[in-house]
């Protein structure tokens, strides 16, 4: 019964942390925004139906029962199809510029609901027949969110913005991710640090077995262990080597290499007293390796050796703090992981498929949903492990989950953060360019015209994202294998 609370508590802990990176990824977004004067209407956390609300202001906060998203509704972020024309209404945040999440959404009867609209707000003097169509998907849009502009208002609408600060707006919450990375992955490295192989030893062979055998435990011919032999025990801590400090095991590993055959002395710290202890290391065959820990091998295919001095002892792990500095190159190689696993998505999402529905394995460094990343938090929190050890991994996931909404939200495809990036910088260059050629100013860039794109990337996504969860369900990633 406990394995299970303690269970439910790690997905209820992923599942608090997910809403809390939501939360502040919408705050980046929200306090720009105001700061440069744009009307924010709504500002919710969680997708569906409200289950709490309050009007501070002019902006209505909230909390939605299901906590996969949220969004800033802000007005104006489509501009006039026309010049002259009254501003749009649109949100922040996933399924943004689909529906038009906070905006409400008149009745629509054929073609009429459209006149009806344009000539309320007074875009055009004379009236125009409704498009079907893609063309029409845009016209809806549009109309949905028209109410939400309040006369007087179109100086407080998004499109009106400088470019540059539209890009602030958008990259506001990625960036708030980032820092959440940072501030998650920090407490991991500096607080809790990283496994690291210590001075002490964490078990002594009784003999050595030559790197080209393929036997598993110790033969009649095979040499006594040097360590056992000298009298080293597991949990010995190594002081020095004759007379010399160590202060790694790399350093500790490398002088027993160059000293085949040569008696050393050993002095090792076992229970709070130091012995000093004689210990000659054994010439052995030891395999090669190239840097990513690969085994190297000659012109015909067999695996190369070098001769070096071993004594049949390996270390024991410790949680090593590291410097603050650490923490930025360990953030980027996660975003370069996580990058590569979305460039490289529709492959790994057949590789999913494949094993969703067939007998292929899962690949524990690819792509999972909220459910996948909850089970792993269940495992965890139920492991009879050290509450430390728990808390490490746990702080963990939440910087990797961070990181992957980082990354995510900066592709470049609406309704993403990055598409909005996108079509600002096209703004710009749009500007620039007709700056540069001396043409008149062609205004902000359309957005409400990449509706149907938009569309169709949530589909895609809300695809992938049942893939997901159906195998993390049926075949899910565990910390066991």
């Amino acid at each position: 019964m406990t394995e299970v609370l303690l269970y439910v508590l790690g997905i209820a802990i992923i599942l608090l942390g997910l809403a809390v990176s939501i939360g502040l990824h919408e705050i980046g977004h929200l306090l720009p925004a105001k700061l440069f004067g744009v009307k924010v209407t709504q500002y919710m956390v969680g997708f569906g139906r409200t289950i709490w609300s309050r009007r501070i202001g002019e902006t209505e906060y909230g909390v939605k029962v299901l906590p996969f998203g949220g969004y800033v509704a802000m007005t104006g972020m489509y501009p006039p199809q026309k010049p002259g024309e009254r501003a749009r209404a649109s949100t922040t945040g996933f399924l943004n510029t689909v529906v038009q999440e906070g905006a409400p959404t008149a009745k629509r009867d054929g073609g009429t609901a459209v006149l009806d609209e344009i000539d309320r707000i007074g875009d055009v003097d004379e009236p125009v027949e409704s498009r079907r169509g893609i063309a029409g998907l845009v016209d809806e849009a549009r109309l949905a969110s028209a109410e939400t502009i309040e006369t007087g208002e179109d100086h407080r609408t998004f499109y009106r913005l400088p470019v540059w600060k539209k890009i602030v707006i958008m990259l506001g919450g990625p960036f708030m991710n980032l820092v959440l990375a940072f501030v998650f992955f920090g407490i991991v490295l500096v607080g809790f640090g990283v496994p690291q192989s210590s001075t002490t030893l964490g078990s002594v062979s009784e003999c050595l077995i030559p790197a080209t055998s393929s036997a598993a435990s110790c033969g009649s011919g095979d040499p006594a262990a040097p360590a056992a032999e000298a009298g080293m025990q597991p949990g010995d801590r190594v002081v020095s080597v004759d007379g010399a400090k160590i202060e790694s095991w790399e350093q500790f590993r490398a002088r027993v290499a160059a000293s085949p055959g040569t008696t050393l002395d050993v002095t090792v710290d076992r229970d709070g007293a130091e012995r000093s202890l004689a210990l000659t290391p054994i010439a052995n065959e030891r395999a090669l390796v190239d840097e990513a820990g690969n085994p190297l091998t000659d012109a015909s295919g067999e695996p190369r050796t070098e001769t070096v001095g071993m004594i049949g002892a390996t270390p024991a792990s410790e949680n090593v703090p590291q410097p603050l500095t650490a923490v930025p190159s360990y953030v980027g190689e996660n975003v370069r992981v996580v990058a590569g696993v979305i460039v490289r998505l529709p492959e790994r999402m057949v590789d999913i498929w494949n094993a969703a529905f067939g007998s292929a394995e899962r690949d524990p460094n690819g792509p999972m949903s909220v459910v996948g990343v909850g089970r792993l938090a269940g495992e965890v929190a139920s492991l009879d492990a050290p509450v430390a050890a728990k808390a490490q991994t746990m702080f963990g996931l939440l910087g990797s989950l961070n990181v992957a909404l980082f990354v995510f939200n900066l592709v470049p495809l609406m309704p993403l953060d990055g598409g909005h990036v996108a079509g600002a910088l096209y703004e710009g260059a749009k500007r620039g360019i007709a700056r540069l050629r001396r043409r008149p100013d062609p205004g902000p860039v359309d957005t409400a015209r990449m509706v149907p794109v938009t569309f169709a990337v949530v589909v895609v996504l809300g695809a992938m994202s049942a893939l997901l969860m159906y195998a993390d369900i049926v075949k899910p990633v565990s910390f066991f294998g």
